[in-house]
């Protein structure tokens, strides 16, 4: 009886580790970790979300998912399609003023991020410097991942003349996006916009390392 006791706990660590596997592979991570091993497709677990790729530089060259926003601005639709067009950081970030770097913006994508101002003001500024749309995006510095599923982009009822798409980018990739240019010097990455993901399995998405849909 004593030798069978002694068998079992020698057995004990690799039960609890096969437990742990089984119950952290059970349980979702976070709002970005939507059917990733099912083989679901991005049509089943989104909701109108639109995804883009980043062709250069190769080390952001991954495919991002965007929330656009609800009730203000113009839509993503099959008229709006950009190839190798370029996602620009506006300076000020915030875009909460007059975009100094208007010349860069201009005809194409303008990146910003969250705060300040409320989001229909941003896109105004950008629409302002002649920007086609707008992707905005968590704090360069923090972020917290679990509220992406709460954070909706809603026109604010400032009665501003918004005619652009804006959309809102998840997860901790906006930071990552923009840590890299910096890094890099770059002034700009080259994007595709929409992609179409619509029969694509989660599973096989070219997705950012640091994330998990």
């Amino acid at each position: 009886m004593r030798y069978k006791i002694l068998r079992v706990y020698s057995y004990l660590p690799y039960i609890i580790i096969l437990f742990l596997l089984i119950f952290v592979n059970g349980i979702s991570s976070g709002a970005n970790d939507l059917h990733f091993n099912d083989g679901a497709s991005t049509a089943d677990v989104i909701s109108g979300d639109v995804f883009f790729e980043i062709i250069d530089p190769p080390e952001l060259r991954y495919s991002y998912r965007i929330r656009p926003a609800k009730d203000f601005g113009g839509t993503f639709n099959e008229s709006f399609r950009f190839e190798k067009a370029r996602l620009v950081p506006t300076l000020p970030l915030h875009s909460c003023a007059d975009i100094v770097n208007h010349e860069e913006v201009f005809g194409h994508i303008a990146l910003s991020e969250r705060g300040e101002c409320s989001f229909v003001y941003k896109t105004a500024k950008a629409q302002q410097a002649g920007a086609r749309a707008i992707i905005i995006t968590e704090s360069v510095d923090k972020w917290d991942d679990s509220l992406d599923h709460l954070i909706e982009m809603v026109d604010d009822k400032m009665d501003l003349d918004v005619n652009i798409p804006a959309a809102f980018l998840l997860g901790r990739s906006g930071a990552t996006i923009l840590r890299t240019l910096r890094k890099l010097h770059r002034s700009y990455a080259l994007i595709n916009l929409p992609i179409n993901m619509t029969h694509v399995p989660i599973s096989k998405m070219n997705q950012p390392p640091w994330i998990s849909w």
